[in-house]
C-alpha cells in the first residue's frame, strides 16, 4: 500500500525546474548590481561578497543583513524581478504525471521569495499539486531569517506541519540542505537532473555526482523514480 503519511518537501530551483537556465544568471546579475549600488563597491568586490556570503551563511542575503544592514524585502524584490522569465520556464509531462500520482502531502520549501516561487509554479502548471509554499520570508525564528540549511528552522517546520521528522522526505539538489535535513531525522533524495547537464563540461561535478554521501538516502534524475522509493 502507498505510504500516504509521507510529507514530501520539494525544493524549487534546480529541483522542480531548470533554474540554472531560466533564472540563476539573472538573479546573480541582479544581486551583484544591488551590492554595487547599495554598498558602493566595484563589481569585482560585489561578486566576491555575493559568493562569500552564500558559502558562509547559505544565503547571500544573510551576510548582507548581518554585515551591512540590508533590508530583506528590498533585496528579494529587486533581485527576483527577472523580466521574461516566463519564456524560459518549462516543465516535463512525465514529472507532472509523477507528482499527481505521488501519495502523501506535498509542500514547497524554498529559499526564494514567495512572489517568485508562486510565479514559477503558476507558469509550470504545478501550483495545485502543493498544499503550501514555504518561502524564505516564512523561515523566521525569534525575529531572524533562518533559511535552509538551518536545522533549527527545519525542526520548526516539522512541528508546524504537525508530523514527525521521519515522515518527511526532502527532495533537493543542494547537498548542504540535505545534510541538515538528515541531521534532524528526515529522509533525503538528491535530485541530479540539472546537475547532470552541468557535469558534461565539468569533471569535478561529474565525480561529485557519482558519490553518494552518507546523509543522502537516494539519488534521482526524474520524479518518476520517487514512485519506486515509497
Amino acid at each position: 500500500m502507498p505510504n500516504r503519511s509521507l510529507v514530501w518537501l520539494f525544493d524549487l530551483d534546480d529541483t522542480l525546474h531548470n533554474a540554472s537556465h531560466a533564472a540563476f544568471g539573472g538573479i546573480n546579475r541582479a544581486m551583484t548590481d544591488f551590492i554595487v549600488r547599495e554598498l558602493g563597491v566595484d563589481e569585482v568586490q560585489a561578486q566576491h561578497l555575493r559568493t562569500h556570503y552564500w558559502q558562509r551563511y547559505g544565503a547571500t542575503l544573510l551576510g548582507l543583513m548581518r554585515h551591512h544592514g540590508v533590508r530583506a524585502q528590498a533585496f528579494l524584490e529587486e533581485t527576483h524581478r527577472l523580466p521574461g522569465l516566463e519564456r524560459r520556464l518549462h516543465s516535463h509531462p512525465h514529472d507532472v504525471a509523477a507528482l499527481r500520482r505521488l501519495p502523501g502531502r506535498k509542500v514547497i520549501v524554498t529559499n526564494a521569495p514567495a512572489h517568485y516561487a508562486e510565479r514559477v509554479l503558476r507558469v509550470l502548471g504545478l501550483r495545485h499539486h502543493f498544499e503550501a509554499v514555504i518561502s524564505i520570508e516564512q523561515m523566521r525564528m525569534f525575529g531572524h531569517l533562518r533559511p535552509k540549511p538551518d536545522a533549527r528552522m527545519l525542526r520548526a517546520l516539522v512541528a508546524r506541519l504537525g508530523v514527525k521528522a521521519g515522515q518527511c522526505v526532502l527532495v533537493e539538489d543542494t547537498l548542504a540542505h540535505q545534510k541538515a535535513a538528515r541531521r534532524v531525522g528526515m529522509r533525503t533524495v538528491w535530485m541530479q537532473r540539472w546537475l547532470t547537464q552541468a557535469a558534461t563540461s565539468s569533471p569535478q561535478i561529474s565525480a561529485r555526482m557519482r558519490r553518494k554521501p552518507a546523509y543522502v538516502c537516494d539519488k534521482i534524475r526524474t520524479f518518476q523514480r520517487l514512485l519506486a522509493l515509497i
